[in-house]
């Protein structure tokens, strides 16, 4: 590993895991599966109980950039304790009115921009006069 990966690993906890999870994960970690977008989730080795969650522990390690929104929704049934069986373990087939997960796209240049928004592209159109002001009596 480089210098600079080592660095990024020790000081920074958004690029994926940090040197105490990597060692925590190692040591009582039990690897249970991964996502369409490369997340890896871990249960607690031994079914420990968590004093502090109550139930047994279980963690993602993302794939690159910490963004729950990575999470799609049978991975995050199973990390909230919704789910007993992760999807990995299961053979979901999910209905033809689902939708396929996407990740939240605030903040990117993918994020969604109504028509008249300052952010989107174009000129606003002309306000119309119609609107009254409400004045209490």
């Amino acid at each position: 590993m480089a210098l600079k990966d080592t660095l990024l690993r020790i000081f920074t906890w958004w690029n994926g895991s940090t040197m105490s999870l990597a060692v925590y994960t190692a040591r009582s970690g039990q690897f249970v599966g991964n996502d369409e977008h490369g997340n890896a989730y871990y249960r607690a080795q031994g079914a420990l109980i968590d004093r502090s969650v109550g139930s047994e522990r279980r963690w993602v390690v993302y794939n690159g950039y910490a963004d729950a929104s990575k999470v799609p929704p049978g991975w995050r049934a199973w990390l909230c304790h919704n789910a007993s069986v992760p999807p990995s373990e299961e053979s979901y087939k999910p209905r033809e009115w689902q939708k396929p997960h996407v990740e939240n796209l605030t903040g990117t240049a993918g994020a969604y921009r109504p028509k008249g928004s300052q952010l989107n592209q174009g000129a606003r159109s002309a306000a119309s006069g119609e609107y009254v002001p409400w004045i209490p009596d």
